[in-house]
């Protein structure tokens, strides 16, 4: 049998776009949102953990540059300084990779921002599996550690659309934010689905009668390529995106698992360990709903490898193969 040698991945699949070959994506998103949102709004500063050019930050950098703080490799004063010009009625947009945010500076998060509610926008980038250099790199449990502080909300968005639509209103929202940042080339999806993004709200992007897919971040987009796939074996998979974690929409969870005898599984690009498939089994017991069968298509509960993506998401499970995998061997 002769079969299709793939090609070899070299190191730069480690840090590789989630886009796949040929997809539509948008460059710098964020970056891009920001710079457009500060132009009607003195009060927005950009601040970093020497990590401009990798959360697309440099763009606000130049069109700003008496509004952006360089505050070097200390995430603990990052976070402590962003409180400080919170205070002072400035709304900071405070930016570095999601393990640095959460695991250095959690106590700075707690105690100067939280615990005050100050309107700090805390914009992580490489949030789950979205970089293969291990464990040190990883944020598979930051929605985790992030859920338990009071007040705080918590954005996962799925593409560049939701990331665009996500920046003006997270500015707008009085009050601490942390939001999973997607940079460089993002891919763009939900503009296909009469999509916008509403803080606090999930929303049912397709409907089915098999599968519900419940899902964040970029698991979203993987669900809707899963969706098409498995429609040709005649299995209808609807996806209900969350792109807010905390507050949860449990109204419209209820609502969209409720009277309809399907398999649901919720996706998420995070440890199946405190993020949003437990949130939503949560919401399910309190609300006394019970599906016809539920599961977790997070991460495992482990430190994860190095690797190339494409290779580490085929076996954990979160590629677009994978997943309908997974899914199919759920409805046996």
């Amino acid at each position: 049998m002769n079969t299709i040698a793939k090609p070899r991945l070299t190191t730069s699949a480690m840090i590789a776009s989630i886009a796949a070959e040929g997809q539509r994506v948008k460059v710098a998103p964020f970056g891009k949102a920001l710079v457009e949102l500060a132009a009607n709004r003195p009060e927005v500063v950009g601040m970093t953990a020497d990590l401009a050019k990798y959360t697309d930050l440099h763009l606000f950098a130049q069109a700003y540059p008496e509004r952006f703080y360089q505050m070097g490799m200390a995430e603990q004063l990052l976070m402590a300084a962003a409180g400080g010009m919170a205070k002072e009625g400035l709304i900071p947009f405070a930016t570095t990779y999601a393990v640095f945010g959460t695991r250095r500076a959690y106590d700075f998060i707690h105690q100067v921002i939280a615990e005050e509610n100050l309107n700090v926008k805390m914009c992580c980038a490489l949030p789950g599996l979205t970089t293969g250099y291990g464990p040190s790199h990883q944020a598979t449990d930051d929605i985790a550690m992030m859920r338990g502080i009071p007040g705080l909300t918590i954005v996962d968005p799925c593409d560049a659309l939701d990331l665009e639509q996500a920046v003006p209103q997270i500015a707008a929202h009085k009050g601490p934010v942390y939001m999973r940042l997607a940079r460089g080339n993002v891919p763009l999806v939900l503009d296909e689905y009469d999509y916008q993004f509403e803080l606090g709200k999930a929303k049912l992007l397709r409907d089915g009668n098999e599968v519900l897919v419940i899902s964040s971040g970029f698991m979203t987009m993987r669900a809707l390529e899963v969706a098409q796939t498995l429609q040709a074996d005649s299995i209808g998979v609807a996806v209900l995106h969350c792109p807010t974690i905390k507050p949860l929409d449990e109204a419209a969870i209820v609502e969209a698992v409720k009277y309809k005898h399907r398999l649901v599984v919720v996706a998420e690009n995070h440890s199946v360990v405190g993020g949003l498939g437990e949130a939503v089994a949560s919401a399910l017991l309190r609300h006394r709903v019970q599906p016809a069968a539920f599961e977790l298509a997070g991460l495992p509960d482990a430190f994860l490898d190095a690797g190339a993506l494409p290779t580490l998401h085929d076996r954990y499970g979160i590629s677009r193969e994978a997943l309908a995998g997974r899914i199919k061997s759920w409805l046996v």
